[in-house]
């Protein structure tokens, strides 16, 4: 579904990703392991469109999309949560889904598609008249997640969603990522709860300082000696 070949991205003259390759196949959960600063924001706005890359190729279903605005991968397929959630807090919980359908014209599908959000996240049916700024983190981070939904991606791109969450929500997140996979929807998880987002993970790669350093299956890299030094708190 997405193959990222020898990408490379710069901030002036700091060298943020490193000719990082990297592949996503049709109904996986793959995770981006790495400290902060290691590049996987980046890595992810890249992939969105919000980041240009110095160089480096982005394919997405066969098709090349490196030099496409961040709307026309949202057309085809593509949604991004962002890290830090960047719901809009003045508006109500339904202007924020609705906006997250922008470019669709389908009503019978919006409708549909509303319906499911407020499935699988009950709150937010409750909340639908509040403004998101009202919201807990948890809640808003499950509003970010259905504000994504509402485009029917196909690949959903999401930034660190257990970010500042009481450990419930924690399981709660992880719980509603992995169904959200199981109901047809691949999904690329940036994570610095490493040991969840492991657990239900079929591939990941471990980036350190804008590299690809590590790459396997999220069984393998829960047991690799180096990844549980530095992430899972291991010897």
């Amino acid at each position: 579904m997405l193959e990222v070949q020898n990408l490379n991205v710069h901030f002036g003259v700091i060298h943020a990703l490193k000719n990082i390759s990297l592949s996503v196949q049709t109904g996986e959960i793959v995770t981006l392991l790495g400290t902060n600063g290691a590049g996987k924001t980046t890595t992810l706005r890249t992939l969105s469109g919000l980041k240009k890359p110095t160089s480096g190729q982005i394919f997405f279903e066969g098709e090349e999309i490196t030099a496409l605005p961040a709307r026309h991968r949202v057309k085809m397929g593509m949604s991004h949560v962002p890290e830090g959630r960047r719901v809009f807090s003045t508006m109500t919980v339904l202007e924020n889904l609705e906006l997250g359908a922008f470019l669709r014209r389908d009503k019978a599908g919006i409708a549909k598609d509303m319906k499911n959000v407020f499935e699988r996240f009950p709150i937010l049916a409750e909340r639908k008249r509040q403004s998101a700024g009202t919201l807990s983190g948890g809640e808003q981070q499950m509003l970010a997640m259905g504000r994504a939904l509402m485009s029917r991606p196909r690949l959903l791109l999401l930034d660190e969603p257990s970010m500042g969450l009481a450990p419930l929500f924690v399981q709660e997140i992880f719980s509603i990522i992995k169904d959200i996979n199981e109901s047809g929807t691949t999904v690329l998880l940036v994570e610095q709860n490493a040991n969840m987002a492991l657990s239900i993970a079929h591939r990941a790669y471990v980036l350190e300082t804008g590299s690809v350093v590590l790459s396997g299956t999220g069984a393998e890299l829960l047991q690799s000696d180096a990844v549980k030094k530095a992430y899972l708190g291991g010897e």
